[in-house]
């Protein structure tokens, strides 16, 4: 879902993170557009609010059958950005699917994939895993239909803020998600830390306004419950943006496509590398075999649930494909994360 690389900035709290003024330019009941400074850049963040009855709306409405029922978030990728951008991502996946050639050179013809680019490819098996409490599923509506992906808790000075894929928050471009609900440690059903419903959705505006994968990222901010914020009930993970490329990841989430069936937890582990099909998207893939339902979930720096996390699961190339791919958290992204970390 610019190449130039920068410094590392960790956030392990807010205090760290916070370095941008909050300057409103809009303001509306339901949504609005903040302009962030930092470092004598800017980026943009659209936010939606969400009343306090539209969420209790959302707890009822995810009923057993419903979570159960939701259609993979996957899907929502070849609807969001530009024309030019679902053509691509369709024409990979055929390519991948016949068997044939998948990369693009400078012009945007297909060209023979180097047989390195193979092996890294087929080399992959998502692992089973135990719930790990800050990461779980995401519910959601768009066009009136039932979605999920999976998301994870990070840190925040709210102590109620969720990443996930800006997919799995709004259409890319177009509009906010409804009825979202973040369930940690879902497995087989059980929500055992229950439904946390959202109350702002936040999500850079090159995703909100144009659907650029680059930018495939969203943070939900969720209300308090039974007394607790998330993160005192679940935990919450540090963040790291602006990182070299070409770590080593693991990745969490929840396929809900075939062969998966969305009820469990699974992890996929490998170094990083550019994406060779569109370059432009600057992304990063691991070998990964995970399906749709695992869109938004977190990767973490290092090999275990505990490390820094510095993306989401972003999009595959089709059936065919065992690569994940995640955007490159840069300055953008992080601006949308600051925004959210405070409301």
């Amino acid at each position: 879902m610019g190449k130039m690389h920068w410094g590392a900035t960790v956030t392990a709290s807010l205090s760290l993170a916070v370095t941008a003024a909050f300057i409103p330019t809009a303001a509306g009941a339901d949504t609005t557009t903040a302009q962030l400074t930092k470092a004598g850049s800017a980026a943009s963040v659209e936010s939606h609010h969400i009343s306090a009855s539209e969420a209790k709306a959302a707890s009822s409405y995810w009923t057993a059958d419903r979570m159960e029922s939701a259609i993979p978030g996957d899907v929502l990728t070849l609807k969001a950005g530009s024309t030019a951008v679902q053509r691509s991502l369709n024409d990979v996946a055929q390519m991948l699917q016949k068997g044939a050639i998948d990369k693009f050179n400078a012009s945007g013809t297909p060209t023979k994939f180097a047989s390195t680019d193979r092996k890294a490819s087929t080399s992959s098996s998502a692992v089973s895993e135990n719930p790990v409490s800050h990461i779980g599923k995401v519910f959601f509506t768009l066009g009136g239909a039932n979605y999920v992906c999976s998301g994870n808790s990070v840190t925040s000075s709210n102590g109620s803020t969720v990443s996930t894929a800006g997919h799995c928050i709004n259409e890319g471009p177009g509009a906010f998600a409804t009825n979202f609900v973040f369930v940690p440690a879902y497995k087989n059903g059980a929500a055992p830390y229950g439904k946390w419903t959202a109350r702002t959705l936040v999500a850079p505006t090159q995703w909100s306004s144009q659907g650029d994968m680059q930018y495939d990222t969203g943070f939900a901010v969720v209300n308090p419950l039974s007394g607790k914020t998330l993160s005192q009930a679940v935990g919450a993970s540090g963040v790291q943006f602006n990182a070299s490329r070409g770590q080593t990841y693991k990745s969490f989430g929840y396929p809900a496509a075939r062969p998966f069936n969305g009820e469990t937890l699974y992890s996929c582990t490998g170094k990083a590398s550019n994406d060779p099909y569109n370059p432009a998207f600057n992304s990063q893939g691991i070998p990964c075999n995970m399906t749709g339902g695992s869109s938004g979930g977190p990767w973490f720096l290092g090999t275990s649930s505990s490390g820094y996390q510095n993306s989401v699961n972003s999009y595959g190339y089709g059936s065919k494909s065992t690569v994940m791919y995640g955007p490159y958290w840069g300055s953008v992204i992080q601006s949308a994360y600051q925004d959210a970390a405070v409301r």
